[in-house]
């Protein structure tokens, strides 16, 4: 009798248990985010309120105030300043947290980055299939497609952390890494699907001016981990120069922060490297910045971008007839959890790879239930896919506040109830931390 066929040997679980220091650093975002979410649900809602209250003409007003320097091609209005400066901030922090990634995170290696990556894929493009399938391949509002491809890391991870205190960890760090590779991806559509045309001088001095950045901040590390305001009073006029010679050039100038952010250095030079050097300066540069976008940059955004007179009954009802609406909703609601949740169990079946012991595929669903808010991005996406103030807009961003709701109370029932499951688990095992929560009543 011949002996059975060896099954092949598997490769390690997807994102083993982090060490120490990842577990911090994803403890110190987790808390930061979770006051930005907040903020920008805040902001959001506020504007979405003025916007369709006796005073909505006031809140149009403010939003279309033009301010700014008209020689150089930047007088523009408050609602743009907001989307296409404000929001720099917000991609510089991505920048820096896709290098260190690549460079010192989980991506560096490819056993570790094949899953998040190929889940990313799935992610964006199930969703954008299935918009246009319910919009029309080649109808008019076809140029949403990129609108339910796109996650809100900040608001997914404040839900995250509101409900999952006894999640595991490496269910966290792969939200973190697939929201990582979802904004690279969205970084990347905006470049090459939402310019019209490029202007190869400005262009070029923009990509010289980060160069310059980019030469300074290796160079002189030292002198930015030591004394904070040195990169204010040097890196921050280069990286508006920067700024501006994107913006004039056509491509969207939230692309410079991302490239600003590149530039960064993640690990000290070989000299400096010690067991007491410290944090990286793209870590430092992430810790000190982050409260600035996710306190003041992104909320702002939100509240410009999501005033939208709804007008009352019958605006809900044209809304809701929208193939747009429809479209983003199913494309956020059903495309995002369906394409990661099918993206991570293909490829870990084509690679041999187990997920980590104290995951559950319904874990893996509720992440791709958390992705399906998209906020931020998408409202972003929309204002680039379609005219300012036009019905389509207007009802893109009522679909993008719908579907980041629907999708936050899904996901947070859904994680929720897992982490009760967790936590009866952790207590039937002694878990000091978990007797402690009983102790405190939670």
């Amino acid at each position: 009798m011949s002996p059975a066929p060896s099954r092949p040997p598997r490769l390690r679980a997807v994102f083993p248990v982090a060490s120490r220091a990842e577990a911090r650093r994803i403890g110190e975002i987790l808390r930061k985010e979770t006051i930005g979410g907040i903020l920008l649900v805040t902001f959001a809602a506020v504007a979405l309120v003025w916007a369709n209250s006796p005073w909505a003409d006031s809140y149009f007003a403010l939003r279309d105030t033009e301010i700014g320097y008209e020689p150089w091609h930047l007088k523009l209005p408050l609602g743009d300043w907001a989307a296409d400066g404000l929001l720099a901030i917000f991609f510089f922090l991505v920048g820096l947290e896709l290098k260190r990634e690549f460079v010192a995170g989980d991506l560096r290696s490819a056993r570790t980055a094949v899953v998040p990556v190929v889940a990313a894929i799935g992610g964006v493009a199930v969703p954008a299939l299935l918009y246009l399938a319910v919009v029309g391949a080649s109808a008019d509002e076809a140029s949403g497609w990129a609108i339910p491809t796109a996650t809100d890391i900040a608001f997914a991870v404040a839900v995250l952390a509101l409900v999952g205190s006894h999640l595991p960890g490496a269910l966290r760090i792969f939200l973190l890494t697939l929201a990582v590779v979802d904004d690279l991806i969205a970084i990347a559509i905006i470049a090459v699907f939402y310019t019209d045309s490029i202007d190869l001088v400005p262009l070029l001095l923009a990509l010289l001016t980060i160069a310059v950045y980019g030469v300074i901040a290796q160079l002189s590390r030292r002198l930015f981990h030591a004394r904070p305001a040195a990169a204010w009073l040097i890196l921050l006029p280069i990286g508006f120069v920067a700024w501006a010679l994107m913006h004039a050039s056509g491509i969207h100038a939230t692309i410079a922060g991302v490239l600003l952010g590149f530039t960064i250095p993640v690990l000290h030079k070989r000299a400096d490297r010690a067991d007491d050097a410290g944090p990286g300066l793209a870590e430092l540069f992430e810790h000190r910045f982050r409260p600035l976008s996710a306190g003041f940059a992104v909320p702002v955004f939100a509240f410009f971008s999501a005033g939208v007179a709804i007008g009352g009954v019958d605006g809900l009802a044209s809304a809701a007839a929208d193939p747009v609406l429809v479209g983003i909703v199913v494309g956020l609601v059903l495309g995002k959890p369906l394409g990661i949740t099918a993206a991570t169990w293909l490829v870990t079946r084509i690679r041999r790879i187990d997920l980590d012991p104290a995951l559950r595929w319904i874990d893996i669903a509720g992440v791709g239930v958390l992705a399906g808010i998209g906020f931020t991005v998408s409202l972003l996406v929309t204002e680039l896919s379609f005219a300012a103030g036009s019905g389509q807009a207007d009802h893109g961003k009522v679909a993008v506040l719908t579907a980041s709701v629907i999708a936050a109370l899904a996901a947070t029932m859904l994680l929720g109830a897992r982490n009760r499951r967790y936590r009866r688990a952790a207590r039937s095992a002694g878990d000091p931390a978990a007797e402690m929560d009983r102790a405190s009543g939670n």
